[in-house]
């Protein structure tokens, strides 16, 4: 009888550490948010009209205030680097499940979820402003989600002309008497429908290091990425007057002679691709 006793005691015992085992064990992966927080250098953005008195002004280098009424980039191609340098790409070649519009006057855009992110701790973020030239066609039936998002009549992030979408799309108004300002850029192309050839890659990659690892585990890291808009007319590449006009040196809103105006504000805020390969992107936070 002690024997039998004791046996039950002992699987008693064991089915508990097992039930506990499979309550509490350790997840294989979990998600990371990478919140985006539009600024001018440290003060998050508010949009408004021509006369908005709530706006969120910024003053360039050049002297010129501006601010913002419309405010909206693709962000693709995310990749996490682990802190024993190995690579985990989220979706690189897939726009519905790892691509996203950040759309400034919608909240919910602001924060996106990187889902079943594998255990571990990571040191490093890249990402694509924009789409990579091998993605960048307005493919609806490939890509339906990702085209109705960009597509949308309040998102318009594609180029009238049908060549891909637009990467940036800001709109608002500088100087003292409000003139308009409209910034699209995006990839090129040149030649004619079904025989077109690369013009200008506009295609920016993101290199961000984290001031402390993020740890996917039984928690869910957040991510805030600042993206400081200051750095459109201000950059580290170039500084940037904005004039009126549709001369080849103007820039302020979109016409046929802006392609090359349009790469000094891409080299701003996405890098040049060798010097800066941050832009306008910093970390503002890592929340474990």
């Amino acid at each position: 009888m002690k024997s039998l006793t004791k046996y039950f005691l002992l699987f008693v015992t064991i089915s508990v550490l097992v039930s506990c085992s499979k309550d509490d064990g350790n997840p294989v992966a979990n998600n990371i948010t990478l919140h985006f927080n539009n600024t001018f250098k440290n003060t998050t953005i508010v949009l408004g009209d021509a006369t908005s008195s709530t706006a969120t002004a910024n003053t360039s280098a050049e002297g010129q205030v501006h601010h913002f009424s419309e405010l909206k980039y693709v962000i693709s191609n995310i990749r996490l680097i682990k802190a024993d340098g190995g690579e985990i790409p989220y979706n690189i070649n897939d726009l519905d499940k790892g691509a996203t519009v950040v759309n400034h006057s919608k909240p919910q855009t602001l924060d996106y979820v990187l889902s079943n992110i594998p255990v571990g701790e990571y040191r490093q973020i890249k990402f694509g402003l924009g789409v990579k030239p091998e993605l960048n066609t307005l493919d609806e039936a490939r890509f339906p989600n990702f085209y109705a998002e960009a597509g949308a009549n309040d998102t318009e992030m594609m180029w009238e002309w049908g060549a891909g979408y637009r990467f940036t799309k800001i709109e608002g108004f500088y100087d003292t008497d409000n003139k308009p300002l409209s910034i699209h850029t995006g990839s090129t192309v040149e030649g004619t429908a079904g025989a077109y050839t690369q013009g200008v890659d506009a295609y920016r990659d993101i290199n961000l290091t984290l001031p402390t690892n993020a740890v996917v585990g039984r928690n869910a890291p957040r991510i805030t990425i600042n993206a400081d808009f200051d750095k459109l007319l201000s950059g580290k590449t170039n500084t940037i007057k904005l004039t009126s006009g549709t001369g080849m040196n103007d820039n302020a809103t979109p016409n046929i002679h802006t392609a090359v105006q349009m790469v000094k504000f891409v080299d701003n805020v996405g890098g040049n691709g060798s010097s800066d390969m941050t832009g306008m992107f910093s970390i503002g936070s890592v929340n474990n």
